[in-house]
């Protein structure tokens, strides 16, 4: 059945869109007819579009995950701690033995040290012991018919006709994240498209199915977002007696020279070493908690994902696949602040004078520059972090469960 546009109604679904997250099967369907449309105007054959489009079915749920926001604000130790696991590691090491000549030919071409492949593998899908279960057409086209963001989903969703179209897929294969990641690397189809290779030589660039055409995927696509060869993610550090928190963050980078002289040392005690390469300290759980310095590879490992807390994991855990220890400071037993909890922070700040935007109950950028700000008004240690003193001072009382 050849699927024809539906100008002035697919106006009219947008409009009921608008209204809110429930969407009416007839309005769906004419939708996806105009997004048919689209696939044939960008050359999808008019068998791929019938196999598709027909068939997508609404899904309410896709809805409901991209408008939900979590009930608590997750700290570092209960991020690290769930995911930075002996289990992991153990399975790392094991995919290590498995995959070694692969591996070692990836490192030869592309200059990712197995390690990290395996982290961001064992991050990313359990080393694709879950890969997903939503059906990634149906989310995309659900996201894709939602206002909010329709135009990214729209694209991402033509990109996976096209992926469908080019690789032999099945609808019924194609499951992954309600966003529409998919494989054992999660990649989004654009990134599929633009960055998935053929590991195993069979003609087909299956991420689902098979563990090579992953591991060289994700070879190629750190490549690409520029990872520099020979050097390492970061490494966890200890900091000297009195370190001004204020020299930490993104905002504050020098050369391993400079933070050498500062007296930055390797979390065992010896020197951190004297070079011109540019990074940064984090204290992702303010000074009670571990530090770390950042180079430049950390950065590429936030363009794959873009969270500090990821990037982190995503180093140590690719160290201890390695055969390191760990790292060697306690995560700090801290609450699991509620969003609420951040949102009366917010709000204290704002009346205070330091301006944090709209109370969101994000801990983003601005919040964590109002709390340092408000740190070093109060003589205290300007770390930026949302530590218990400071809500204390502000008359916060948090949550009282632990991260």
């Amino acid at each position: 059945m050849r699927l024809k546009s539906k100008g002035m109604q697919w106006l009219t679904a947008l409009s009921l869109l608008t209204a809110g997250p429930a969407l009416a099967s007839e309005d769906f369907a004419v939708c996806t007819a105009q997004l048919a449309d689209k696939a044939l105007a960008q050359g999808v054959s008019q068998q791929t579009v019938d196999a598709i489009f027909p068939k997508l079915e609404y899904q309410a749920r896709v809805i409901e995950l991209d408008r939900s926001q979590p009930e608590f604000v997750q700290t570092f130790p209960g991020y690290f701690s769930k995911r930075v696991t002996d289990w992991r590691t153990t399975k790392g090491q094991e995919m290590l033995a498995k995959h070694e000549k692969l591996l070692n030919a990836l490192n030869d071409k592309y200059g990712i040290p197995p390690h990290y492949l395996l982290a961001f593998w064992g991050l990313e899908t359990n080393f694709g012991n879950y890969k997903g279960k939503m059906p990634v057409l149906d989310s995309l086209a659900t996201l894709a018919c939602d206002p909010r963001r329709s135009t990214y989903f729209t694209q991402e969703l033509l990109v996976a006709v096209k992926l469908f179209e080019r690789e032999s897929l099945t609808k019924d294969e194609m499951v992954g994240s309600w966003a529409g990641a998919m494989g054992h690397t999660q990649f989004m189809p654009s990134a599929y498209t633009h960055y998935a290779v053929d590991g195993d030589d069979d003609g087909q660039i299956n991420l689902w199915n098979s563990e090579e055409d992953a591991l060289t995927s994700a070879a190629n696509f750190l490549k690409s977002l520029g990872w520099k060869p020979g050097f390492r993610w970061g490494r966890e550090v200890t900091l000297p007696e009195g370190f001004n928190f204020q020299l930490s963050g993104y905002k504050d980078r020098r050369s391993l020279s400079d933070w050498h002289e500062l007296g930055v040392t390797k979390a065992d005690g010896s020197p951190l070493g004297e070079d011109d390469t540019t990074a940064y300290v984090i204290v992702p759980a303010g000074h009670a908690g571990p530090a770390f310095i950042a180079y430049p590879n950390f950065r590429v490992i936030m363009r794959w994902n873009n969270s500090e807390f990821y990037a982190i994991a995503v180093g140590v855990l690719a160290d201890r696949i390695a055969g390191a220890p760990g790292i060697k400071a306690t995560l700090p037993d801290l609450p699991a602040y509620s969003r609420t909890d951040i949102i009366a922070l917010q709000r204290k700040l704002n009346q205070l004078g330091y301006d944090v935007g709209k109370p969101d109950g994000i801990i983003g950028p601005a919040t964590r520059e109002g709390i340092r700000n408000y740190q070093i008004a109060n003589k205290m240690i300007a770390d930026g972090f949302p530590g218990l003193d400071v809500m204390a001072a502000l008359k916060v009382t948090p949550s009282q469960t632990t991260s």
